[in-house]
């Protein structure tokens, strides 16, 4: 009964937040972007159809889609938003030919007040929403479909291999005939019209296009909404009330200093067998171990392509690795390694947590790795096909490249996944349910484990959701479930249970006071972050209630991270509160790091970017990976490899440890992670921000600006922090590599009591590891 009030918060959480989620989400779907059956000039001649935009869509995606530059502001950063870009192309095609008509000059050669005359006459057509929602016809001007040839032949060029164009394909880090068919070129300017349409356009009956006047633009009237600056000052005041509010309550329920005296006095899990399927988690680890390199080396890869857009200094790397490839490979292979770290780490606790291996537990095990090594290869080989123009556009959405960042493998591999997850819940649930019959006072830590689970099966199904043809806004809509749910969300929620579980197996937390701490710590987490979903969505083709409640729930996702120290600091005391703690060092220095990076990389670096009007100027800018770096790496891939580190030390036959290549992996990992960040993205993303103020987005993404020296000089600054990051990186492959060959562990055993042990092990028993 002490715990019901929790659950019932717990379920009034899950329950009201996804009902908001699905209400605003059916208003998404009822108010986005119409795709016209067709585009018309008022002539009456046909421009594009909706066919030809649904598969401009699909060749877009075949691209790399957001691995290339980026939509609505969502996507990679080398190349242009297309979506921004097209739409200051456009704008001046308008305003220089007016220009020539009227003083035979271009506009940037007149006076202000001409300047202004013609701007509001621009503002005027342009702005004008001319979608008739009975014949499903956009009707244009025949000047602007002029305006559509020019930029049109633009990207032609661009995308596929005009000459001229060549040094600007450089810059944007753009393989020679990105795009091969002429055919499909003309289709992917069909789609990259209607997504500039939906920014300029106003919605009916309202003075706010569909993307919430955004990209910057103020040739067009693009600028903030009297609705964003509200909002984004409610947000702040929300956070200042939550902040103070949640101080309060730990003021009020302040817990006890750390007894030593009721601490063990040797390592509870000394004496911990490891069953087959326990066992059997080991290869993941290697796994993981070999991903992690591979990632960061395709990491330095990308980032080198920034300032050699086309080859890897000389070498034409572009025409076997271009950059949408090496990207998407990136972020793809630290959500499958991280992801595998964490479900490799489930297994390994489920059966240690019940005492019960189940009859075939280890074959489920190792079918399992089969089926993960399946997806992540066959996924990989698809992208690259996809990228290469080689599959057609079924078969890219199926096989290739479905060009949404963090989902971009194509759907079979998807299904695929899905069923891997489904078979990993059902290996988890079958492990640790006979754990409830034994154990009462640890049911609901337990319960809470099993929710946890399930989640993280249940919410990669969004991202089945969207179709071949579905309405980006709408695709948008269901990403966000799986990158920001379940990346963000229960992977989260599973962290904390399975850190908890850890201590509580180790006899350094209480049980009811782990399951209270991690009931309560849900219920704030998830209270601000389901709904704060939608601060993804202020500008992706969504209504303003949508940026309202993004803003305001957004805010109180900061708010718990704000006393992130306290958790660090417990762990902190922990890992030196006994002798024998100190063989768990560096698993626990790793969560301290989470503790670390939750507070800075999610919270500042997030805050940095979440409020509306915050948002609305640097979306689409370097800001966003400063938050993506250190939040996703630097909490979900510290955590990951401290699991790991977890589960590797149970596994090593009580072998002590040797701490010089873990210390210096450690500490060269955490430190080349803040150096890249602190020394190149974030000043490139401070300097993009006051230009995308001043000038508009499109200049701040324009190779213009990008690519001028001082942007070069803190491009290669980069190479600092990388370098030092992937060396402390291959440093823990090597450390990891020693514990299985012996050279990581020294011959005696680990202090097991609070007493020094120093004799030497049977050196004929081998590790486990």
């Amino acid at each position: 009964m002490r715990y019901k009030k929790l659950w019932l918060g717990f379920l009034a959480v899950i329950v009201g937040s996804f009902a908001v989620l699905g209400y605003y989400g059916s208003e998404i779907y009822r108010q986005a972007p119409p795709i016209p059956e067709r585009v018309v000039t008022t002539s009456g001649k046909t421009i594009f159809t909706a066919q030809d935009i649904m598969d401009g869509q699909n060749v877009w995606q075949s691209t790399g889609g957001q691995e290339l530059g980026s939509i609505w502001g969502h996507g990679a950063y080398t190349a242009p938003d297309w979506t921004a870009d097209w739409l200051h192309k456009e704008a001046m095609f308008f305003l220089d030919t007016w220009a020539q008509q009227a003083k035979g000059t271009n506009y940037d050669a007149l006076d202000a007040e001409t300047k202004a005359q013609l701007q509001a006459r621009l503002q005027k057509q342009i702005r004008l929403n001319t979608y008739d929602v009975a014949t499903k016809t956009l009707t244009i001007s025949n000047l602007r479909a002029q305006a559509i040839a020019q930029v049109s032949a633009h990207y032609t060029g661009l995308f596929m291999n005009d000459p001229a164009l060549a040094a600007l394909r450089d810059a944007y880090a753009m393989k020679n005939y990105t795009v091969e068919d002429p055919e499909r070129m003309r289709k992917l300017n069909a789609f990259l019209f209607w997504a500039t349409w939906a920014c300029v356009t106003e919605r009916p009956n309202q003075d706010i296009t569909y993307t919430n006047n955004w990209p910057a633009e103020d040739l067009v009237g693009n600028r903030p909404s009297p609705d964003l600056l509200i909002w984004t000052g409610f947000s702040v005041i929300v956070l200042i009330a939550g902040i103070g509010l949640l101080a309060f309550y730990y003021a009020s329920h302040k817990e006890e200093e750390l007894d030593h005296s009721k601490l063990p006095k040797e390592d509870p899990l000394l004496g911990l067998r490891a069953t087959p399927s326990m066992r059997a988690t080991l290869k993941y680890f290697w796994i993981v171990t070999a991903l992690i390199v591979v990632q960061v080396t395709l990491g330095v890869v990308t980032a080198h392509y920034g300032v050699e857009g086309q080859a890897l200094y000389g070498f034409p790397l572009a025409d076997y690795l271009p950059y949408s490839i090496s990207r998407t490979w990136h972020v793809q292979l630290g959500i499958f390694w991280i992801a595998t770290s964490w479900l490799a780490t489930g297994l390994y606790i489920a059966p240690a947590v019940s005492g019960y291996e189940p009859k075939f537990q280890r074959l489920g095990v190792n079918f399992l790795f089969i089926c993960l090594l399946l997806i992540v290869a066959g996924s990989l080989a698809g992208q690259w096909f996809g990228v290469m123009q080689k599959l057609g556009y079924g078969e890219n959405f199926w096989f290739g490249h479905q060009g949404y960042e963090y989902v971009d493998m194509g759907r079979f591999w998807q299904v695929f996944l899905l069923v891997g997850l489904f078979l990993w819940l059902f290996l988890m649930v079958r492990a640790i349910l006979p754990a409830f019959k034994t154990d009462a006072e640890g049911r609901h830590l337990l319960g809470m484990f099993l929710i946890s689970s399930a989640a993280i099966a249940l919410f990669w199904a969004a991202g089945l959701m969207w179709g071949q043809h579905t309405n980006l806004a709408i695709a948008e809509y269901w990403r966000w479930w799986v990158v920001h749910l379940w990346v963000e969300g229960f992977f989260e929620v599973f962290a904390t249970v399975v850190i908890a579980f850890l201590f509580v197996r180790m006899g350094l937390l209480e049980t009811k006071m782990a399951t209270a701490t991690v009931l309560f710590s849900t219920i704030i987490f998830l209270f601000g972050g389901i709904i704060g979903t939608f601060h993804h969505l202020y500008f992706s083709g969504t209504p303003t209630s949508v940026m309202a409640l993004g803003a305001t729930f957004s805010a109180l996702e900061v708010v718990p991270l704000v006393l992130i120290g306290f958790e660090a600091y417990h762990n902190f005391t922990l890992s030196r509160s006994t002798t024998w703690i100190t063989a768990y060092k560096w698993p626990i220095y790793c969560f301290i790091a989470v503790a670390f990076w939750n507070l800075v990389g999610a919270g500042i670096f997030g805050f940095l970017i979440n409020p509306p009007i915050a948002l609305y100027y640097m979306q689409g800018l370097n800001t966003t990976p400063v938050h993506a770096h250190t939040a996703l790496f630097g909490v979900y891939g510290v955590l990951g490899i401290g699991l790991m580190l977890f589960v590797l030390k149970g596994l090593s036959s009580r072998r002590r440890w040797k701490d010089g290549v873990i210390r210096f992996a450690f500490w060269s990992i955490n430190i080349g992670l803040a150096l890249m960040v602190l020394i190149s993205v974030l000043p490139i993303g401070l300097m993009q921000t006051w230009a995308s103020v001043k000038y508009g987005l499109w200049y701040a993404r324009s190779a213009e600006f990008l690519q001028t020296d001082t942007m070069e000089i803190l491009r290669w600054l980069r190479v600092i922090g990388d370098t030092i990051f992937a060396v402390g990186v291959l440093a823990l492959a090597w450390f990891v590599i020693g514990l299985k060959t012996g050279r990581s562990l020294h011959a005696e055993e680990d202090v097991s009591k609070d007493i020094p042990a120093h004799h030497p092990l049977d050196e004929t028993q081998p590790p486990v590891i």
